[in-house]
């Protein structure tokens, strides 16, 4: 394959997260999965707490501030449960959502996690990869995203391994997203493995036997919304190490998320798609997909970030806003309907225009 010439294949990328203990619980241990990341711990000097039993006891300061980056740097070692691994829908993004973690170091202030996943933020890692695995035959052909649609159904079975993590930002310590991208590779069947990230260090998988079944795509915002993404990459890195892996042949895309209608939008996003198509650029044989997933918040998720990130300057008034009421009966907050309307016309256009080439898979 061609390489873009713009492109360095040597980019530096941020150190790897490093939590300041690992907890790991007596059943996570029992797995040769689960030791072995918590080898990987105590060699790189991370404490790893070694409990009795298989109750997570975290001991976190009672104010909240100080909770939550204790939270943030722990790293909890468990066992995905039976009902854990009964696999979810996860629309629009793919059929069915496979979790090899839940929980993300990095501190976003938009994050959506924080109206998603209940209690302190830590991030659990799941030692009984195998079993998870092993499950997933079971779900093929049975979903309704990509399974039976025919604008998507040259994916097949799709697999989203993104929905409550970010399993590159763990790689380092876990190997799972690894391991998993060679299942997948040596399963022989109509199958997709997803996965989307803000980090960059894609250098352990570049050269695993992939068989094209796993597509990688990286989540980005321009550089001027940078400081609502704490922890991460910069996006320029992304966009190398988006390039980096279709070179190496896997299928990618990018997840322009959340879109946010910030004074200047058109120009930030505008710049955004035009550095996306000349990292890309002159790759042989890409194959690219484009998900718009505009910004909203809960009640609840915006209580819990702005606790989180007093300081944040991100809008989460009802400014250019409505209620939009979900399948659940739960409220979010979503853009109305005539900013939707000019967001979405930006987009479309401007994708045609700089990345014809890519399919655009949904706009929410």
């Amino acid at each position: 394959m061609q390489l873009a010439p713009a492109l360095s294949r040597s980019v530096t990328t941020p150190a790897a997260w490093r939590p300041r203990r690992v907890i790991a619980t007596r059943a996570a241990l029992g797995f040769a999965h689960g030791r072995s990341i918590a080898e990987r711990a105590a060699k790189l000097g991370i404490e790893v707490m070694e409990l009795a039993g298989d109750r997570l006891k975290l001991d976190l300061p009672d104010d909240p501030r100080r909770a939550y980056v204790e939270a943030k740097a722990t790293l909890a070692l468990t066992v995905a449960s039976p009902s854990k691994r009964r696999l979810q829908p996860i629309a629009p993004s793919a059929d069915w959502r496979v979790d090899l973690a839940e929980g993300c170091p990095a501190h976003c202030s938009y994050c959506y996690l924080a109206g998603s996943l209940k209690g302190p933020p830590i991030t659990r890692v799941y030692a009984n990869l195998d079993e998870i695995l092993d499950g997933l035959p079971a779900y093929l052909g049975q979903g309704t995203i990509t399974s039976r649609s025919r604008t998507r159904a040259g994916e097949g079975t799709t697999f989203e391994a993104s929905c409550y993590t970010d399993p590159l930002a763990l790689e380092p310590l876990t190997g799972s997203l690894s391991a998993t991208i060679a299942w997948f590779g040596r399963w022989q069947a109509d199958a997709q493995l997803r996965f989307t990230t803000k980090f960059a260090d894609v250098a352990p998988l570049l050269a695993l036997d992939h068989g094209g079944r796993t597509r990688m795509r990286a989540s980005v915002n321009p550089r001027a919304f940078a400081r609502f993404e704490g922890g991460t990459s910069p996006v320029a890195q992304r966009l190398t190490a988006l390039a980096d892996m279709a070179v190496a042949g896997y299928p990618v895309g990018l997840t322009i998320a959340p879109i946010i209608a910030a004074p200047g939008w058109q120009q930030a996003y505008g710049e955004l798609i035009a550095d996306a198509a000349a990292a890309l650029d002159g790759i042989a044989g890409l194959d690219l997909t484009i998900e718009l997933i505009t910004h909203r918040f809960t009640p609840g998720s915006k209580a819990v970030l702005t606790e989180w990130y007093p300081g944040s300057a991100l809008d989460m008034t009802e400014a250019n806003r409505t209620t939009k009421r979900t399948k659940f009966g739960s409220e979010k907050q979503v853009y109305d309907a005539a900013t939707m309307r000019d967001l979405r016309r930006f987009f479309e256009g401007r994708i045609a225009t700089d990345l014809p080439q890519a399919r655009i898979l949904y706009w929410t």
